[in-house]
């Protein structure tokens, strides 16, 4: 089958790079708050058991599920003078950010009460969210042919996407605790996030004006058909699939930490250096990531930085056998080199998820980059929450109790171990899956460049081509 005319290969101005990188301050601020303080927010300041929390976390995002796609294939047919994606990009700055401040909000609720009106506004952020995402993570396979520009683009996004995550994570729990009444602490951290999202957003429909625009050609003729076909796309649901694994430990790490730090290490401030433990080495480690990746193959590398993060996580069952002055450097020691295999996690798949939808178009003849990305960005959304939701149903089940922030409760034994085992044994657990599905993704460089050059030979199921 003649496919259709490829993206450019010629590489992209700065101004475009940087402009699409910045599209990460949004992506990143909305992924790590809500994972970071979202369920502690419930359990300890709106007194909702964990077991609610799990769903107030977790049931908004599986909407994507069903949202995602649906944008994906919208997006893939849309017709504008600002071309099929940017007008998304211009909707979700126009929504996200009220949607997000409104989550902080609440009136003077707790339990139930309280959780049914988080979870209304969760959804609509998340919702607000995905309008945006969607469109903007199909963008790179869209905008550049060459698989090298594609990883640079990828590499300005993670490094904006760090920044973000760093920004973001350390400014949201500062403020929230920085005002003695807890509930004017949240909503100023919601007002603060929410100015965030909308330079994010906005600095991404503003500076792809100058982006090339792919070539369109007509998508499959129903959403049900796109998912069928992404369903027969092998390298796809591997690359997925692991992606997904690896996405949920990082989830269940960012909902745990201001467990660990407050009834673990006792102290809540120590929420900060555990969380720059676990993100910072997104932008320190980024470039080394990407040139080990030119060298040896993202598959390789992403291997490589699946073991980190397993080996980090696991070591964190041992903080509460060590003394008071050992535990708090001991574990962030084990965040820490779980950060660098995170960083890893985080950068090679989206690289590689360029690299498939860029063969999907050669070996189809069709541009659908929305329905792959729109699947892609509903799994990653609903992992994160997952994650989170997880790790609130190991503390519903080890016996933790929930409070308001006017009091202090002694959490029992179980519940502490069960703080600490959320955190390592399960995402360790986790990760080793996903190497099964590593190994069998066989897209390398060379093999891409070879199906590249002669699409027709090749198909989903010939492994041998």
């Amino acid at each position: 089958m003649a496919g259709p005319p490829p993206p450019p290969t010629a590489a992209l101005p700065r101004a475009v790079q940087v402009g699409y990188g910045l599209g990460s301050i949004a992506t990143g601020t909305f992924g790590t708050v809500p994972g970071l303080i979202l369920l502690y927010y419930l359990t300890d300041v709106l007194s909702v058991s964990a077991g609610i929390a799990a769903l107030v976390v977790f049931l908004p995002k599986a909407w994507d599920v069903l949202l995602n796609p649906w944008i994906g294939s919208l997006s893939d047919r849309t017709r504008s003078a600002m071309g099929p994606r940017r007008p998304w990009l211009l909707a979700g700055a126009l929504t996200l950010p009220v949607t997000f401040a409104a989550i902080f909000m609440a009136p003077s609720l707790s339990g139930t009460a309280a959780a049914l009106y988080v979870a209304v506004a969760f959804l609509l952020a998340a919702t607000a969210f995905a309008v945006f995402q969607v469109p903007y993570v199909a963008m790179p396979a869209e905008m550049t042919g060459d698989t090298a520009e594609r990883s640079l683009l990828m590499s300005w996004r993670i490094a904006f996407l760090g920044v973000a995550i760093l920004l973001s994570g350390g400014l949201a729990p500062a403020i929230a605790q920085g005002q003695d009444d807890a509930a004017t602490g949240y909503r100023l951290m919601g007002l603060a996030v929410a100015g965030l999202l909308l330079v994010g957003t906005l600095a991404a429909f503003l500076g792809t004006r100058r982006a090339p625009r792919a070539v369109r050609t007509d998508a499959e003729g129903s959403l049900r058909a796109q998912i069928a076909v992404a369903r027969t796309n092998r390298p796809f649901l591997l690359l997925f699939g692991a992606f997904v694994l690896q996405a949920v430990p990082a989830g269940i790490m960012l909902a745990g930490a201001p467990y660990l730090a407050g009834y673990l290490l006792g102290s809540p401030a120590a929420v900060t250096p555990l969380f720059v433990c676990l993100v910072g080495p997104l932008v320190l480690t980024m470039p080394l990531w990407l040139r080990a990746a030119r060298r040896y193959g993202k598959r390789s590398c992403l291997l490589a930085a699946a073991a980190l993060f397993l080996a980090g996580a696991l070591a964190l069952v041992a903080v509460p056998l060590l003394p008071p002055t050992l535990a708090a450097p001991y574990s962030f020691a084990c965040v820490a080199v779980v950060g660098v295999g995170y960083a890893g996690t985080q950068m090679l798949p989206f690289a590689m998820l360029t690299d498939v939808i860029a063969l999907d178009a050669a070996v189809s003849g069709k541009r659908r980059a929305g329905i792959f990305t729109g699947l892609w960005t509903a799994g990653e959304t609903l992992a994160m929450a997952a994650g989170a939701g997880a790790y609130a149903l190991v503390l519903e089940f080890s016996g933790f109790i929930p409070s308001d922030a006017t009091s202090d409760v002694a959490q029992p034994a179980g519940a502490l171990w069960g703080i600490v085992a959320g955190m390592s044994v399960l995402p360790a657990l986790l990760i080793a899956l996903s190497f099964v599905f590593v190994r069998r993704y066989d897209v390398t460089e060379a093999r891409l460049d070879a199906m590249l050059a002669d699409p027709e030979s090749f198909t989903w199921n010939n492994r041998s081509a």
